[in-house]
């Protein structure tokens, strides 16, 4: 079931079979996150190409209950976690039974268009894009795929690096890869850095073992 209103930007069938058949098989096996989920196409395809978990996150009320009967509808409650909330307050890191879809080897980030234009330093996106690739969150060799308008001119955070980039006529899918970490230094070489840990969020969560 899809959305009829404006609050997701749906993906043609085309652009979502390109995307996975370029894949292939680097998802069997993964654990995913649907960031700005809408009704869960993205994870669904996900989990349809081995993923072993999928975390969907979607803050429209419309979309999330569409999200929650689809889930039940193709029998995969065991598999998913559906959370309600908003992407700005979010904590990445659900309650209760939300440790094991932790940490994600792949991230689907497809907010809507005109946040893209907003991203760069200084931006919540940006933030949050930065807390994504906290250790807690993302493996060390996590992907990030991100979807945006055509021709739209944004800035990544550093620790995203391209690794893909797939143009099509009326938006681009870029792959970034989480880089490794460099090698620490001594006390005397470190600056004190900004504590971006966040409380564990309070917002909606649902899966196998939480209450739907």
């Amino acid at each position: 079931m899809a959305n009829p209103g404006l609050t997701t930007r749906p993906i043609t069938d085309f652009v979502k079979e390109t995307i996975f058949g370029r894949l292939e098989d680097e998802l069997v096996g993964k654990k995913v996150a649907d960031i700005f989920s809408g009704t869960g196409t993205i994870g669904f395809e996900a989990l349809s190409r081995g993923a072993t978990s999928v975390v969907f996150i979607e803050k429209d009320g419309t979309a999330f209950d569409l999200l929650k009967r689809n889930v039940a509808a193709l029998g995969v409650e065991s598999d998913c976690l559906c959370w309600k909330t908003d992407i700005f307050r979010c904590s990445f890191r659900p309650k209760g039974d939300g440790p094991r879809f932790l940490p994600f080897d792949w991230i689907f980030f497809d907010p809507p268009f005109e946040m893209i234009e907003d991203l760069k330093p200084g931006a919540e996106i940006f933030r949050v894009l930065r807390q994504l690739s906290r250790e807690d969150i993302s493996v060390p060799d996590a992907r990030l795929v991100l979807r945006t308008p055509a021709r739209v001119e944004f800035q990544m955070p550093p620790m995203w690096e391209l690794e893909r980039h797939w143009p099509f006529s009326r938006m681009e899918v870029f792959v970034y890869r989480k880089k490794q970490k460099e090698p620490e230094l001594s006390e005397s070489q470190t600056s004190a850095q900004p504590d971006e840990s966040s409380p564990i969020d309070e917002s909606e969560q649902s899966s196998s073992s939480l209450d739907l």
